[in-house]
Parts: C-alpha cells; sequence; structure tokens
C-alpha cells in the first residue's frame, strides 16, 4: 500500500515551545488512522502539521511525494481537506449552500454549480444525515448537528485525504456511532482518513491502525490489538485502565478499572 502522505521527522510547536520532536509517520493510501493520547500530547500540533497550517521547525510533510508548502492551495484543497474540532460559521448560510461551498476547488470561480457538484453535495448531505435539514439556516443548529455539516462540506470536497479533529465532538453516542459509520463507507469508496479522538474504543472500531502519542513523541503506531493493550498504555494514561475485548466486534475494548474508581470514591 503506498503512502499518500508522509512526516519525516516533524518538530513543530507555538511560541517558542516545541510540542512535536522528531515525528516519523506515513498515511498509507485507502487508510484509517486514528491518533490517540493524553491531553497535551500533540495530536492537534500534528494534525495542523500535517495539513500544512502550521509552520514546521523542522523536518518535512510529503503529500503524494510532494511538499507540502511547495504546492498550491487549489492543488492542495483537490487532494487534502481538514475538519478542525471548533467549527463556527461566520455567515448565515443555508446548510445546502454551504455544503456546496467544498466544491470550489473543482471549479473555477465564476463557474456554476454543475451536475456533478450537486451530486457530490448531495452524497455527503446523505452520508452525514444532514439532509433532513438540508434548508435550514446554518446559525440555526446545535453544535452537534452544525459539526456534522461542516464535514459534510469536507466529504463534498472528495479529497484523497480527509484530517479530522475530533469529528464526534458535541454528538450523543448515536450521531457519533453515525458519523464513523458515514466515514467507514467514504473509506470503502476510496478516502483516506486521519482522525485525532480522544475516546479509545471509538478508534479500536472503526480505525484500521492507531498512533499513540505521548509528550511529542510516538511511543506505539499499529493495528488496535497491537497498541492498546495495558502495558502500553499505563506508562501514557496511567493504571485505571484495563483492556477487553468487545463481544460484538472483537475489537480490543478500554475500560476504567473498577478497583481504581473504588479507591478513588473512598479518597485513598
Amino acid at each position: 500500500m503506498t503512502a499518500v502522505l508522509e512526516a519525516r521527522s516533524v518538530c513543530a510547536g507555538y511560541d517558542g515551545v516545541e510540542v512535536l520532536r522528531g515525528v516519523t509517520l506515513e498515511v498509507r493510501r485507502g487508510e484509517r488512522l486514528a491518533i490517540v493520547g493524553p491531553n497535551g500530547s500533540g495530536k492537534t500540533t500534528l494534525l495542523r502539521a500535517l495539513a500544512g497550517v502550521l509552520r514546521l521547525r523542522g523536518g518535512r510533510i510529503l503529500l503524494e511525494g510532494h511538499d507540502l508548502p511547495a504546492m498550491s492551495p487549489r492543488w492542495l484543497a483537490r487532494r487534502m481537506a481538514l475538519l478542525p474540532a471548533e467549527t463556527e460559521s461566520p455567515f448565515a448560510f443555508r446548510v445546502r449552500e454551504f455544503v456546496a461551498i467544498g466544491r470550489l476547488p473543482h471549479r473555477r470561480w465564476f463557474d456554476r454549480e454543475g451536475k456533478e457538484d450537486a451530486r457530490a453535495v448531495e452524497r455527503a448531505l446523505q452520508a452525514t444525515r444532514t439532509l433532513p435539514f438540508a434548508d435550514r439556516d446554518i446559525t440555526t443548529l446545535s453544535s452537534g448537528e452544525r459539526q456534522r455539516v461542516f464535514l459534510a462540506q469536507a466529504l463534498a470536497q472528495e479529497p484523497e485525504l480527509l484530517l479530522l479533529d475530533e469529528p464526534s465532538a458535541h454528538l450523543d453516542i448515536s450521531h457519533e456511532v453515525e458519523i464513523f459509520e458515514g466515514l467507514l463507507a467514504a473509506n470503502r469508496a476510496g478516502l483516506s482518513w486521519v482522525a485525532v479522538l480522544h475516546n479509545l474504543n471509538l478508534a479500536a472500531e472503526f480505525a484500521e491502525r492507531i498512533l499513540l502519542l505521548h509528550r511529542g513523541r510516538i511511543v506505539a503506531a499499529g493495528p488496535p490489538e497491537a497498541v492498546l493493550r495495558e502495558e502500553i498504555l499505563e506508562p501514557v494514561f496511567g493504571p485505571a485502565l484495563r483492556v477487553d475485548r468487545n463481544p460484538a466486534s472483537g475489537a480490543p475494548n478500554v475500560r476504567i478499572a473498577p478497583r481504581a474508581v473504588a479507591s478513588e470514591a473512598l479518597g485513598d
């Protein structure tokens, strides 16, 4: 499987503070990759570096073998989309109009929306279950509904690679699963995606490979059953986690250890 995106010895940070320390990874074509780790481990910083929106202090990012900073925004937008964790629309678009903005990289600025654009928007609305409120003003939506609309815009862009920062933030559990089922279907259609996740069990169920970050470095990478192991998670998250199997799917299931919860409740 060839790499669509590569990071080579990447160092990055903010205001004189180094967050990423020599991170090297590749995202394979057609892959579903989850980036996990505790707060402050550098997950979002890595995603922003991969997207080219954060200037590197060292190393290189390659998209399809090309240096990211050397490529035009239009070239990048046809191949890669980024869905940030915080999503706000500055204007009162109707949902369908907002999702259609994702088609701009595929046509000239003054061209009208074509049939393929309309079909791509419709597919994105259906995949994110946002079609029922496609004609509503985006400012009237809940935060969870708005998150799904931003994802629809990214899918309408039809990139080869989608980068997502907590795509299920603000969603209840049923919509959380719906989002990832939609991402799974998009992956089967050829979309590669990388998602920053706090929920280890979502990563286990929907990603085929997990990258575990801690203090700006990769401490483990591989399939869920190889990374989500107590002896690997304990030095990163502490001893309060236990790993067993989801009886329905067979995927690793990470839970809080009952003894740790009991000890904390008793003040030990």
